[in-house]
Parts: C-alpha cells; structure tokens; sequence
C-alpha cells in the first residue's frame, strides 16, 4: 500500500504537487519523522476527535501534542477522541493509525495548528506506515484552505 486512494484522487483534482517519501515501516509520526530525517515540527500529524455526534480532524506538528482542553474551550465540552473502531472506519483506505492530514477528502472538518504553517514545507502521512508526502508551504496552505486555524497544541 502507499498514498491512499482517496488522498490520491483529491490531490491529482486539485492539482496540488507532492512528492512521495518512501521509508522503513514505522508506528507513530515522530518515528516516520525520524526515519525520514525530517523534523518532527514539519510532519503533520492527524486526530480524528467526536465532536457533536461528528467528527472532526486536528492537524498538528508531530512533535507537538494536542491540547483538548483548548479545542473544549473553543468548540464546547462535546469533543473527545474518536476510538480506534470510528477512525478505522473513516479512513478504511489507509493503514491502520495512518490518518493524512487531509481531513478534506475524507468529509470532515479541520483544525490547523498555527505552528505548522510556519514551516517552509510540510510532510503528511500518505496512509500506510511506509510512505510520506513533502508538500511546499503553498501547496499545503491549498490543502488546508477551509480549515480553522488557532493554537491547539503544545511542543513536547
């Protein structure tokens, strides 16, 4: 498996250019970071959060972590970590755990963390756990383009 269909097909529509970033199988953001010898404050890690009987995504730098208690603050009480089970469902054409940052696709509402758009590039999971996608600083200001943007995490 590499970039997942439905993150291929969204991202050849909207012409938005990439390149693919093979690496060794990794289990988490920091080490695909890591593998990739990119910088944990360029990868774009994806939540899925239940919010309001729906769900939504949080994209964040993966060397960050999310402040849920910032998003209750702005979105109310009625937000919370989606399960394993719902996040499988949602993105049934990715790896299990490698949610893209590209919650458009997928029909959901997106959060973006200020920090990350301040990188001159951004690295995304493309859907397995084997494969990451480099975007410029233009192109995945595009991606997120009808996202919410606030400061919804903290560095570790």
């Amino acid at each position: 498996m590499t970039i997942s269909p439905t993150l291929h097909k969204y991202l050849a529509a909207e012409t938005i250019a990439y390149d693919e970033i093979p690496h060794v199988l990794t289990m988490s953001s920091t080490h695909s970071a890591q593998a990739c010898h990119v910088s944990g404050d360029r990868l774009a890690k994806a939540i899925v959060l239940r919010r309001d009987g729906g769900y939504m995504l949080a994209v964040l730098p993966a060397s960050h972590h999310l402040r849920l208690e910032d998003l209750r603050a702005r979105f109310g009480d009625d937000i919370a970590m989606a399960a394993e089970s719902e996040i499988d469902r949602l993105f049934a054409d990715c790896a299990h755990g490698a949610v893209p940052a590209a919650g458009i696709c997928y029909g959901l509402d997106v959060i973006v963390d200020d920090s990350i758009e301040m990188q001159p590039d951004v690295y995304i999971e493309a859907g397995d756990h084997e494969t990451l996608l480099h975007l410029g600083r233009a192109q995945f200001a595009r991606l997120t383009a009808n996202a919410l943007r606030g400061r919804i995490s903290a560095h570790d």
